[in-house]
Formats: C-alpha cells, sequence, structure tokens
C-alpha cells in the first residue's frame, strides 16, 4: 500500500492536476482579495481620472474574476500574465482611482516566479513596473512631487530586486539539483555495468578455464588415450551447457528486471550464487585435473545474500587462478564461520612445481586469468562490503588469497 501511494503521488497526472488546483486557488485568493480590497460601496465613490465611478456591485464581482482570469495561464506564459497584471494596475488606478495592495505584491510574486524560469524577462519586467509607477505618480494631474515620487520607486525598485534575488536563488538551487540527479543516476548505472560486469567475469572465467585446460589435455592424449579425451569432452560439454544456462539466466533476469521493481519475488539481475555451491566448484575443479581441499570451520549458517554471493564468486576466481595460472595439482580452500563475520582462505604450492619459485604468475601480475580484471573484481567485492582482502606470494612458495566479510 505504501508502494502504491508513493508511485500515485509521484505520478505525472498527479503532479499536473496539483499544479492546476494550485494556479486555480492563487486566482480564487487573487480575486477575493480584489473584492475586499475594492468593495462595491467604496467603488461606487472612486473618481478616476477618467470620471468613471458609477459602477453596481454585480460589476466589481465581474470585475474581480476577470482580473484573475489571466493567474491560470501563469505556468505556459508566466511573462504574459505580469504584463497583464501591471496593465491591471494602470487600469485600476486611472480607472477607478483604486490601487488594492493585492496587485502589487502579486507583481512582486509574479517578478520572482518569472526569475526563476526567465531571470531576463523578469528584470525587463520589474524595471517597467517601476517606470510605470513613477509616471503614474508624476504625469497624473495633481501628481506627487518628483522627489517624493523617485523616493517610493526606489522602494519599489528595491522590492523587485529582492523579488529577483529569491527567484534567481531557487533557480540556481533546482538546477543544482538537477545537476547532482543526473550524477546520481550516472554513478548508478556506472555501479550497475561494474557488478555486472564482475558477475559475468566471474561466473564465465571458472568455466573458460577449466574447458581451456580439458581442451587442452585433450589435444595432447587424443590418439594415445582415447578413454581419457572422452572423459575430457564430456567434461567440457557439461561445463558448458552449465555456462550457456548461466547466461541465459542472467540474460533473461536482466531483461525482466526494472531499476524500480518492488513486486515481491522479482528476479534478480544475476544468478544466484552461495558457499553451498562449493563442493559443485569442487567436482568442476577436479575434472581439470585440481584437487581442492575445502575446510570448513566453525558453526555453518545461513548469510545475507550478499555475502554468499561474494564469498562463493572469492573462493570461484582464486580457484580458477590456481587451474590457469598455477601449474598446481592441489589447492586448499578454508572457510571460516565466525560470530561477525566469515572468512576466506586460498591456498596453492604452484610456485614450487616444475620452473622453481622464479616462475612467473599471471594471476599475480595481472589480476584474475592474466586479465586484469579477476583480483581487482575481488577487491572491489570486498571493499563494497567493508571487508578486508589480501592476495599475494607466500614466503614458503605458492600464492594466498585471504578475505573477510563483515555480517
Amino acid at each position: 500500500m505504501e508502494e502504491l501511494l508513493r508511485r500515485f503521488s509521484t505520478s505525472a497526472p498527479v503532479a499536473w492536476l496539483t499544479a492546476q488546483a494550485v494556479v486555480l486557488a492563487a486566482a480564487c485568493f487573487y480575486a477575493l482579495m480584489l473584492l475586499l480590497a475594492m468593495p462595491p460601496s467604496q467603488i461606487q465613490r472612486y473618481k478616476g481620472p477618467l470620471g468613471l465611478h458609477e459602477v453596481g456591485p454585480d460589476q466589481v464581482i465581474v470585475l474581480c474574476v476577470v482580473l484573475a482570469l489571466p493567474i491560470l495561464l501563469v505556468r505556459r506564459l508566466p511573462a504574459t500574465v505580469f504584463a497583464a497584471v501591471l496593465g491591471e494596475d494602470v487600469a485600476l488606478g486611472n480607472l477607478f482611482g483604486a490601487r488594492p495592495w493585492i496587485v502589487t505584491l502579486l507583481l512582486l510574486v509574479l517578478a520572482g516566479y518569472l526569475a526563476a524560469r526567465r531571470p531576463t524577462a523578469a528584470a525587463v519586467g520589474s524595471v517597467a513596473a517601476v517606470a510605470t509607477g513613477f509616471a503614474e505618480r508624476t504625469l497624473v494631474p495633481h501628481g506627487e512631487p518628483v522627489g517624493e515620487a523617485a523616493r517610493w520607486s526606489g522602494q519599489l525598485a528595491f522590492v523587485f530586486a529582492v523579488a529577483w534575488l529569491f527567484g534567481g536563488v531557487y533557480r540556481k538551487r533546482r538546477e543544482y539539483l538537477e545537476a547532482l540527479d543526473e550524477q546520481t543516476a550516472a554513478r548508478a548505472v556506472m555501479a550497475e555495468r561494474l557488478r555486472i560486469a564482475r558477475e559475468l567475469h566471474d561466473s564465465v572465467a571458472h568455466s573458460i578455464g577449466i574447458i581451456t585446460v580439458l581442451s587442452g589435455a585433450a589435444a595432447r592424449v587424443v590418439e594415445t588415450r582415447p578413454e581419457q579425451t572422452r572423459q575430457a569432452l564430456t567434461g567440457i560439454e557439461s561445463t558448458s551447457r552449465e555456462t550457456l544456462l548461466g547466461l541465459q539466466r542472467m540474460l533473461g533476469a536482466l531483461r525482466r528486471a526494472e531499476p524500480d521493481d518492488a513486486m515481491p519475488g522479482a528476479a534478480p539481475l544475476a544468478p544466484a550464487g552461495s558457499l553451498a555451491d562449493v563442493p559443485r566448484l569442487v567436482e568442476r575443479t577436479a575434472d581439470a585435473g585440481v584437487r581442492v581441499q575445502v575446510t570448513w570451520r566453525g558453526e555453518r549458517r545461513p548469510l545475507p545474500p550478499e555475502i554468499e554471493l561474494s564469498a562463493f564468486r572469492i573462493v570461484q576466481e582464486s580457484v580458477t587462478n590456481v587451474v590457469r595460472h598455477s601449474g598446481a595439482r592441489t589447492c586448499r580452500v578454508a572457510v571460516g564461520y565466525e560470530p561477525t563475520g566469515v572468512t576466506i582462505e586460498v591456498v596453492d604450492d604452484g610456485d614450487e612445481g616444475p620452473g622453481g619459485p622464479g616462475r612467473p604468475r599471471p594471476s599475480a601480475a595481472a589480476g584474475a586469468g592474466g586479465s586484469g580484471f579477476g583480483l581487482l573484481g575481488m577487491r572491489e567485492r570486498v571493499t563494497l562490503l567493508s571487508g578486508r582482502f589480501s592476495a599475494g606470494r607466500r614466503p614458503e612458495g605458492g600464492f594466498r588469497v585471504a578475505a573477510r566479510l563483515p555480517v
């Protein structure tokens, strides 16, 4: 219900209707204030410069309603409405000798509103309003002295300048918020692209590593050991199918999911993975000729989905590095459950194999898979979850990846 109300309150039709209701209320308020400022009993006694003073009560009401009609167009034609209200001020003063305060107040409000949308037009309108007031006070018969009119015009110019300044501040604030929203949206898009890139890399890199190793082994023994070749091809087929299904699930979820999707049971943006998938990962790695020894420490328990997924991806990427780059036949994975988090450690002794300790290791030099993104992706995952990550050679030989994710 709360989500429905939120979407309803922020929808375009509701916003449009709300704006129209505010404009209509402002027009009604302006007509009422005009009527209160010019009651029919007083209008009948007004004798303006043009001598028009015989006006009935009904005519006064109609006049106030007509004078308020231009306000209905203020959102589409603010400059035109400002000019119309300024003309009303001049007409009321010359026809009836009436200068209601509400007209001057409306001009100030319109000047600020116009400054928020069209600052140049607001400045021109404000100057025109001050000049018109000065002319009316000095040019009409029995007008005010020039000095008094100039002093009054100066005060009016100051008030209009304040209104113009407030409108300009509002305009700058609106532009800043719009720019901030655009930057936030751009950052969100970039973060989502990086997240999808990490998921694609982590979900595909391991499978491609297994396929690479199995295809190489099959090519070497295809003529001498047909049974091993058949096993390798079977492993390639099963790994390829699983990878294809994972990619299909990911692409399907990306097509179905919406940025503001809040429906229960909505598909995630990527196939879920967890530490429960580690045994299957071990089986697939064994097909590539690397035996993985898994040690579980502490009491195993369900973890938050983002922790489960990141922990599994770290194990998966580390094991992929061992398969593709270390030359090791075994590696050790230790997963420790702590009261405040979970630890992951992946160790291999690949540098003790052929080539000795000086043999270069692409996964350490260039990131996981030699592509420059494996170790970086693991570090990003841990950093986003406020954890700790380390990766590097061991003094006794081999390579070690360690991470701790807080819960």
